[in-house]
């Protein structure tokens, strides 16, 4: 059984998140929005990302970031297999991170 993300509701869900301005604002939304647990579990999965593409072993990635095999394994199948989102946004913030640990 497929379901279907395409819908009205996720397209709002992702017009609120579009209209978020600053990280402050981000913590607010997904703090109402999200369990810890949920919250914690995307920035699980996005640390995983980076550090596969970063070509960091599995047993390193669990061990800085507690993710189990299987997650990152899920993670890994995404990147290779998915819509290529999470290099889309890495990407993105990589002129970011690297300015601010020239900063360090």
């Amino acid at each position: 059984m497929s379901k279907k993300i395409r819908t009205e509701a996720v397209d709002s869900l992702f017009e609120a998140i579009l209209s978020l301005e600053s990280r402050e604002e981000c913590y607010k939304f997904f703090e109402d929005i999200c369990t810890v647990n949920e919250l914690l579990s995307l920035s699980q999965r996005f640390e995983v990302a980076r550090m596969l593409r970063q070509e960091k072993t599995y047993l390193e990635i669990a061990e800085r970031t507690g993710a189990s095999t299987a997650t990152i394994s899920r993670v890994n199948r995404s990147l290779n297999y998915g819509n290529d989102g999470y290099d889309m946004v890495l990407q993105r913030i990589q002129p970011e991170e690297d300015s601010a640990s020239e900063n360090d």
